[in-house]
């Protein structure tokens, strides 16, 4: 591999990527090199690095998705960086308006019209209440907790707090606190593990505060304002839990560029 490396900038409501055409398996899958690529005073800057890649089942699925933290550990599902990831696949005419990939939890469906790109999550089997908060896996594992005055509210420290705290410091959690803007909207601020810090937004962390939401409403589909813009999510109440779940809201090219490696 050359020492250049190109990429891609993308955002999805202010949560920002480094994105990587990498169907030459020729990118060096190196930690180091990862969180450097992710620093946003040493590098290019993103909340994570995703490498866009041929599938092995190619007749099936349109490409595959590799996702890494700015820690440059690779992670589990991101909704934003699946969405940007299918605008990035648009851009590069791996698809017309609909597409089928592959990541690490599983096949996703996306279609994309403009700038709006509408992912569809994996099922969640089961909402678990436990203190008045509630847990949930949206394709990463999500705390959820409802506070008010959530624009004021102290999120990196709270966030922290709970991340590392006894119950989840080993395997980490995702941190979203909620407030109810509308019976239909809600306002929602994340700490990410592996970013360790508030992201503008989360994807899974939305979809798992709207699924919340909607069992507290009995709503169908929830608008969810975050840092970074508006989002939508839609879903099917099944049991204990929700089916044909999809994510939606805007994915942008900021730029491209060359970077020395």
């Amino acid at each position: 591999m050359e020492n250049q490396l190109t990429f891609y900038k993308y955002q999805g409501t202010g949560n920002d990527f480094v994105m990587v055409d990498n169907r030459d398996l020729q990118f060096p899958k190196n930690k180091v090199l990862i969180e450097k690529l992710c620093d946003r005073r040493f590098g290019i800057g993103g909340d994570g690095l995703i490498l866009l890649e041929n599938d092995k089942d190619t007749a099936k699925y349109d490409f595959k998705m590799v996702y890494y933290n700015s820690d440059g550990n690779e992670s589990t599902m991101c909704g934003n960086g699946g969405r940007c990831l299918v605008a990035f696949a648009y851009f590069l005419d791996i698809f017309e308006k609909k597409c089928t990939f592959n990541a690490i939890d599983g096949v996703h469906e996306a279609e994309i019209d403009g700038a709006i790109v509408k992912l569809k999550m994996i099922d969640v089997t089961a909402v678990e209440e436990k203190n008045g908060n509630f847990e949930l896996n949206t394709g990463s594992p999500h705390f959820v907790q409802f506070v008010e005055d959530v624009e004021n509210f102290r999120v990196f420290e709270n966030g922290n707090n709970i991340r590392n705290s006894p119950t989840y410091q080993k395997e980490g959690i995702n941190v979203n606190f909620v407030e109810f803007m509308a019976d239909d909207e809600i306002f929602v601020r994340t700490y990410e593990r592996g970013v360790e810090d508030e992201t503008y937004s989360c994807g899974t962390g939305a979809t798992a505060a709207a699924l919340v939401a909607m069992a507290n409403k009995k709503q169908e589909s929830i608008n969810v304002k975050v840092l970074g813009g508006k989002l939508k999510v839609y879903a099917e109440k099944d049991g204990k839990g929700y089916r044909n779940i999809w994510l939606e809201g805007p994915a942008k090219q900021v730029f491209k560029g060359k970077i020395d490696l």
